[in-house]
């Protein structure tokens, strides 16, 4: 069982899920040391979309997680660490993948090590992607669908995944390798194909998108947070085990744009840009959740359905409108 007063470390508590996570540790009673990355501005990132009273209760410490004597420092007295700091863009990836293997791989070697020097630590929680898989080659995707990196990004995951899981067989590192499929909600970047979706129709121009065939496991970021913290309060028995979480149901992109642009009463044109398409080779085609294991030794189950989801997340992005701007663009 949890311990209310126990010290928790979020890494990337600046990021989508991270901020989300935060909050619901802080209700859980939970002291939270939320680190994000410094920036000269003194931004918290996601985090300033919480409750001001909620955040008065978070430790906020600004660094970064490829300085080891930082991480050291970040970790000290924890019992349990969720590591969600990475760099997370896929494009990205392709023009900087010295920055990717740095943040994402260093970074967690960063996090394994101070862990094993660790006295009071009883967790880390690994966050991984359903990127590792690339494509199905097989569906539902379980623990043990072959791992095929299709992408820089999704490269150095697959290391982070594999050197925390060498930490545990060698070190007795307390593990656990969480694998969301995909999350979306509240908050979420604008660059992500469903905040894309809804932003360019409340623009009221026409939808430009990549590759609208691809098929996605879509899970509510509340339905994530969750899984987040089954994994952080499981029994000792479950240190080394990896999960994947996901609803078991696949979607098209242009499927959920489809039942967006109904959501919200509106009939866009959509078009797609070769901009914004992968690499031939690098597209990943098709993602589907095996989600048993998480529903056998967590009793771990998705409870908010892909429309209700999409509701909240629609009404998020329309009262929250003027805050988004046309990154680079992109959107």
């Amino acid at each position: 069982m949890s311990n209310l007063s126990e010290v928790v470390v979020v890494t990337g508590a600046g990021g989508f899920i991270g901020s989300h996570l935060v909050g619901a540790l802080v209700r859980q009673g939970k002291k939270v040391r939320a680190m994000v990355r410094y920036a000269s501005h003194g931004g918290i990132g996601n985090l300033a979309w919480n409750d001001p009273t909620l955040l008065r209760e978070v430790e906020i410490i600004r660094g970064d997680i490829r300085d080891t004597e930082f991480v050291r420092c970040l970790i000290k007295n924890a019992e349990v660490v969720y590591h969600l700091a990475a760099a997370i863009s896929i494009p990205y990836s392709y023009t900087n993948p010295r920055e990717f293997t740095e943040v994402n791989i260093n970074g967690t070697l960063n996090i394994l090590a101070a862990a094993k020097d660790s006295q009071c630590l009883r967790r880390v929680v690994i966050t991984s992607t359903s990127e590792v898989f690339g494509t199905a080659q097989s569906v539902p995707m379980d623990e043990k669908h072959p791992l095929r990196p299709q992408s820089p990004y999704a490269a150095t995951k697959v290391g982070a995944d594999q050197l925390s899981k060498s930490f545990w067989h060698s070190f007795d590192v307390p593990v656990i390798i969480i694998r969301p499929f995909n999350t979306f909600g509240p908050r979420q970047s604008p660059r992500a194909v469903i905040p894309t979706i809804i932003l360019q129709a409340l623009s009221g121009n026409s939808i430009r998108l990549g590759q609208i065939d691809s098929t996605r496991d879509f899970l509510y970021v509340d339905d994530t947070v969750r899984g987040f913290l089954a994994c952080g309060n499981a029994a000792a028995e479950m240190n080394g085990e990896e999960f994947n979480f996901g609803t078991g149901v696949e979607t098209t992109i242009h499927g959920v744009r489809d039942e967006i642009l109904k959501l919200m009463s509106q009939y866009t044109e959509t078009y797609v840009e070769q901009r914004r398409l992968r690499p031939v080779s690098s597209e990943v085609m098709r993602l589907l959740c095996d989600p048993h294991k998480a529903h056998q030794l967590l009793s771990w189950f998705p409870e908010t359905s892909l429309t209700e989801g999409l509701q909240r997340t629609v009404s998020w992005f329309t009262e929250n409108q003027s805050s988004f701007t046309q990154e680079n663009n992109l959107i």
